[in-house]
Order: structure tokens, then sequence, then C-alpha cells
């Protein structure tokens, strides 16, 4: 029997959603490297006396994660060097770098066309250094612990390779010191986007 083209047609297209795309398996690595922009928080709390609020940042960013079962992953984010304007009552008070390496678990979707999108949660360890005081005194930043929580896709564009969009939240929290004396917590709780290129190993 002669089959007719839109029946060929629609046979291809369901084999073709058959198989997963960006499938994961247990024991799978995963590589990923784009850019990062940590955005903090509209409010970022009182420092001396002051309504304080932090500049935004972008910077490389850098994914390792391993497949502890399938469409499970543990991921580690690293960045390089993130630095941030530091305004207290609207004036420029001093600067900032900071490194917010954060470890989460992923759980990646196993969804069956070429968009795999996932979500994962984890903690995130932030270190401040190099800060600067526009008045020439001694600003320091306590380093952070917080959680974090993220959300994102996977586009599959080769057969280890993947274009990926996340979200993610960090729980960033940073007492503050001028001269040594405590003026406050600086709550920046940023947004971050991230785009990247992921090769599965």
């Amino acid at each position: 029997m002669k089959r007719s083209p839109s029946i060929l047609a629609l046979a291809t297209a369901c084999t073709v959603l058959a198989v997963p795309a960006f499938a994961q398996s247990q024991g799978d690595w995963t590589f990923g490297a784009g850019i990062i922009n940590v955005n903090p928080k509209s409010d970022n709390g009182t420092l001396a006396g002051s309504p304080a609020t932090l500049s935004d940042d972008t910077q490389l960013s850098l994914t390792v994660e391993y497949f502890i079962r399938d469409n499970l992953g543990i991921e580690l984010l690293a960045a390089s060097p993130f630095e941030h304007d530091i305004n207290i009552g609207g004036a420029l008070a001093g600067t900032s770098k900071q490194l917010p390496p954060t470890l989460s678990l992923n759980y990646h979707f196993p969804t069956k066309g070429k968009i795999k999108p996932f979500i994962g949660a984890g903690i995130n360890y932030t270190t401040f250094f190099e800060e600067s005081h526009v008045g020439g005194g001694v600003l320091k930043l306590d380093d952070s612990w917080g959680f974090s929580v993220q959300a994102g896709a996977d586009w599959q564009i080769s057969d280890n390779g993947a274009l990926r969009l996340n979200v993610r939240y960090m729980d960033i929290d940073a007492d503050a010191y001028l001269n040594g004396a405590s003026i406050g917590t600086a709550e920046i709780d940023p947004v971050t986007i991230g785009v990247s290129y992921v090769h599965r190993f």
C-alpha cells in the first residue's frame, strides 16, 4: 500500500519526538561556560543609619555538573569576581568585590523534545574582598552562607551540546564594618540571570 506524504511526515515527527534530547544519564558530566548577571534586590537594608543599595555586575561563569542518577545532578557554579558599588543614602560610599560559589542539586525533566527544563536548590557561599571606602576608612564585609534556588532550560543544538538559560536566587546577607565598628547588614539577596553553552561528556 502506498503511504501518503502526510502519513510519512507524521511518522517521522513522532519518531523524532520519541527520542529524549540531551538526555543525562547516571555518571555523565557536563561543563558549562557563559556569562551571568548578578542583580541585588532594590532595597539592600540600612548601613550607617541610611538606606543602602548595591549595583549589579556581569561576569564570566563556569559550571560543572555530575549526574548521580539519571536526570539528577550535583552542580558547582563558579565565576570571575563581581564588583559592586555600595551606595549609602544615595551617595557612593565604597566598592567591594565578591565571589559566590554555589553548590546545587538539580533535577532535569526528561522531556522528549529539544527543550529540557530543570530546577535546583542548594547552598551559596559568598566571600567579599578588596573593599574600599570613598572617605578613606577601612570597610569590611563579612562572608555569607545562604540557600539558593534556580530554574532554567537547556536547548539542544548538537548530540552533546546545549544552550542554557537559567535564573537563580541567592540568599546573601553580609555584616558590614567601618573602621572596625558595625554599621549594619547588607541584605543583597540577588537574582542572577545566566546564559551559557553546556557540553556533556
